[in-house]
């Protein structure tokens, strides 16, 4: 984590302020874009959790001091002109817009909604998006899709596409192909995620025990 010494890099604008981009910690989806000024930054680096500056209020904001939804700083950097700050966030109930939404990027239409925990999920990483829509074939089936055929199968034709899947893959590794290393790579961890679907575990836990394992101890 950086220290308070990089506040004197950034490029405020005239009001003192600086943009702040607030991006998941597990999967990149950008939850929000609020204001920070030098205050807020050094609170946040000093606590551990965001806190911006209300353009409307005209105060400090601790993010999540009254819904609850806290943020922790993950990380923090900013850009090649040093005027925008990305931070890296570990989002506290999975909601950072306050209309109960897990993004305030929920709009695509020409009609604006009223966002909420229904509201259109973020862009996130490709194996996210992958996983939704896997999910999105067991909660609502579509004929003919070879997802739902996979999960009909139950575990018997999903363990079997696994292990078929897991020789490909090793015998592409042997052959030394890049191609088809990548390919049934692709495969392998297409057939996993039904298989997680399938269980009703979530591809963010797998995200998650990921993550917990970066910077543990090294296995002798």
């Amino acid at each position: 984590m950086p220290g308070p010494e990089l506040i004197g890099t950034l490029r405020f604008d005239g009001a003192g302020l600086i943009p702040a981009v607030a991006q998941d910690w597990l999967d990149g989806a950008v939850l929000m874009v609020a204001w920070m000024n030098r205050e807020a930054i050094e609170r946040t680096l000093a606590s551990g959790e965001v806190h911006y500056w209300s353009r409307s209020r005209q105060e400090l904001w601790h993010k999540g001091a009254s819904s609850g939804h806290f943020q922790k700083l993950r990380g923090l950097r900013y850009d090649c002109d040093a005027d925008v700050l990305l931070l890296t966030i570990e989002q506290t109930g999975q909601v950072a817009c306050h209309t109960g939404a897990r993004s305030c990027f929920y709009e695509e239409g020409a009609e604006a909604t009223a966002g909420g925990p229904d509201a259109l999920p973020p862009p996130a990483d490709v194996c996210t998006e992958l996983a939704r829509v896997i999910n999105g074939r067991r909660d609502c089936p579509e004929p003919g899709s070879y997802t739902n055929k996979l999960l009909e199968g139950g575990d018997n034709r999903i363990l079997k596409k696994i292990g078929e899947e897991s020789a490909e893959f090793v015998m592409a590794c042997k052959d030394d192909d890049p191609d088809a290393i990548a390919g049934e790579a692709a495969d392998l961890i297409f057939h996993l995620q039904v298989a997680l679907a399938h269980h009703g575990v979530d591809w963010r836990r797998v995200q998650e025990v990921l993550a917990a394992r970066r910077g543990a101890p090294r296995r002798e």
